[in-house]
């Protein structure tokens, strides 16, 4: 028990701990060029500054660790989950777009016949351990195995939680192309992808494709998968446009004015996907509350938003549940059109957003009868 309680520290300064680290230094950074990432000494720089953290914060997230009880921070049931097929996938309609929710923040795409990936994470656990770590509260409703051929997998920075080396090995021999932020092809190059097969992205660069273009766009965050990597990888977001629909995937980042800069230069959104999970008071400036989320889309002149980064994994302090609750709340007070779909629904984008509260079936007797934003 001791040897886990020590392993499980090691996992909270790589998902944690790091965001300290990598907060002091992203104060100042040299401009590559105009509208690009800013890049000095070897580093990435996020473009707003962070308050810088301290030792003595970081041992209080330690201290919170051990000792902070954990109200419903995982479901006590199965959650819901449709399962998908081949077969089904294979006879979604090729002159539409189609969405299948695989859990936390992994997306399928069917884009007018082609099948793309966003953020695959299919392994067990968010962790660079097979035996701990964050634990999937779920499976994925298809197996890569089972997956038709991929066209794209896109990549939004490389956390344990969005890239993911066991999802990326098993996809190699089915992807044609992966797109991926700067810094983030050497590991795809040490797990065996082909270079030829990794284009690597600047913010704001842009990739014209079959029926449109992506384009990758800033964030607020971090990068870093050891103690002595963080922010040698760009980080960002994802904007995709075929055929006059668009869609917006945030990956992850805390609340900051670059939303409005997306919106004006790539809006409006038919839908966004936006980080609504894994927030907490000691991490205020590389995730966002659901408030915040709510105003991300409201700042990108989103049509249709789609929580995600939730419902899958622990990785902070609040129930299973809250992230899901609150932005159902705020959707509802700024009439925001929400969607909720449950794990392997398929959905088309152009159709209504399904907003029925599925979590509240599966919410504890023992929830509190309201919930307070901390932070």
């Amino acid at each position: 028990m001791k040897t886990i309680k020590w392993l499980s520290l090691l996992l909270i300064i790589l998902f944690i701990g790091a965001c300290t680290v990598n907060n002091n230094l992203a104060t100042e950074g040299t401009k590559k060029a105009p509208n690009q990432s800013l890049y000095k000494n070897g580093k990435f720089y996020n473009a707003d500054t962070m308050a810088p953290n301290s030792l003595r914060k970081v041992a209080g997230i330690f201290v919170r660790y051990f000792t902070e009880k954990k109200l419903n921070a995982i479901p006590e049931q199965p959650l819901p989950m449709n399962t998908v097929s081949r077969e089904q996938l294979d006879l979604l309609d090729d002159n539409e777009i189609h969405i299948v929710k695989l859990g936390h923040s992994s997306i399928l795409l069917k884009v007018y016949g082609e099948f793309w990936l966003l953020d695959p994470v299919f392994a067990e656990r968010a962790s660079p351990f097979t035996f701990m770590g964050p634990k999937r509260f779920h499976p994925t409703p298809i197996s890569i195995e089972a997956l038709p051929p991929i066209d794209k997998v896109l990549i939004s920075h490389n956390h344990y939680d969005h890239l993911d080396k066991h999802s990326v090995k098993l996809l190699a021999d089915k992807t044609k192309q992966f797109l991926v932020p700067l810094g983030v092809a050497s590991d795809l190059a040490k797990w065996g992808i082909s270079p030829t097969k990794v284009k690597e992205f600047d913010w704001w660069q842009e990739l014209a494709t079959t029926n449109g273009f992506i384009a990758f766009t800033p964030t607020k965050h971090f990068s870093g998968r050891a103690l002595n990597d963080g922010n040698k990888s760009l980080w960002g977001s994802w904007v995709i446009s075929a055929n006059a629909k668009t869609l917006y995937f945030s990956g992850d980042s805390g609340y900051f004015s670059g939303f409005k800069d997306i919106g004006e230069r790539y809006g409006p959104f038919d839908m966004t996907f936006i980080e609504t999970g894994a927030y907490d008071k000691d991490w205020p400036d590389v995730h966002m509350t659901p408030e915040q989320s709510l105003q991300a889309h409201l700042d990108l002149n989103g049509k249709i938003m789609t929580p995600i980064h939730n419902g899958t994994f622990d990785l902070a302090f609040h129930a299973w549940y809250e992230p899901l609750e609150r932005i159902l709340t705020q959707a509802t007070q700024h009439a925001v059109s929400l969607n909720t779909p449950i794990v392997g629904e398929i959905q088309q984008l152009g159709q209504a957003a399904n907003t029925y509260a599925w979590w509240q079936d599966y919410m504890p007797s023992t929830k509190p009868t309201t919930l307070v934003a901390t932070n």
